[in-house]
């Protein structure tokens, strides 16, 4: 596989760069303390933690430590095909969504009673309220427009190559694999994982619209 770099476009500085870094910043911390709470309550998560849960059974590192290593196999696809696509989102989603992910998990083994996520009328109370916080962060980091993770700038990737099959199809395939995946190495899957396969899109829409005001 080689690289070319000479035309490379990552990193791009769009107009209100200081909001843009703020809203994904924000955007990446709420992600993960969502992702926290939904693998807390055991109820499924997003497609591609699921494969990165499942990659836990079979190595002895940490969640974020395995997010990081699956992202950057398909990181180096992305540099291959569309460096376009890469930028400090990128990086935030990256190497730090999963550890965030780790740290807000830590935290709620200090504040919350032992055994709180056992009880299954707490986890379905906290299902809806977790599932919220980590669409609206995935939202706001992805509305930025400062590069995508590579897990989600792929589909975008393929879609442009593929032209027989819209983009729609493919980022299901996608996700759907993805998912497939996982279940079969051990991830969570349940009804968070279908969830975010419905409303991660018009959630994008909505917080664009409600926030394109500070990056505009």
């Amino acid at each position: 596989m080689s690289f070319n770099f000479k035309n490379m476009k990552c990193f791009a500085r769009p107009p209100k760069f200081r909001n843009r870094m703020i809203m994904m910043v924000c955007g990446v911390l709420a992600q993960g303390m969502g992702l926290s709470l939904l693998r807390s309550v055991n109820l499924g998560t997003d497609p591609c933690s699921c494969l990165t849960q499942g990659v836990t059974n079979f190595v002895p590192l940490s969640f974020g430590t395995c997010q990081l290593l699956c992202h950057l196999v398909t990181f180096l696809f992305v540099i291959r095909f569309d460096t376009g696509m890469i930028g400090f989102g990128t990086v935030g989603n990256m190497c730090f969504l999963g550890y965030i992910s780790d740290f807000f998990k830590w935290v709620w083994t200090l504040v919350l009673p032992v055994g709180f996520f056992d009880a299954a009328m707490n986890r379905y109370l906290l299902l809806i309220p977790s599932l919220a916080v980590f669409l609206l962060g995935a939202a706001a980091y992805m509305c930025a427009g400062l590069g995508s993770s590579p897990y989600d700038a792929l589909p975008f990737i393929i879609s442009g190559h593929v032209k027989k099959f819209s983009f729609k199809v493919v980022r299901m395939i996608w996700d759907i694999s993805f998912m497939a995946a996982g279940f079969l190495l051990g991830g969570d899957v349940g009804i968070v994982t279908v969830l975010v396969a419905f409303f991660l899109g018009p959630i994008i829409t909505w917080v664009q619209k409600k926030l394109e005001v500070f990056i505009i």
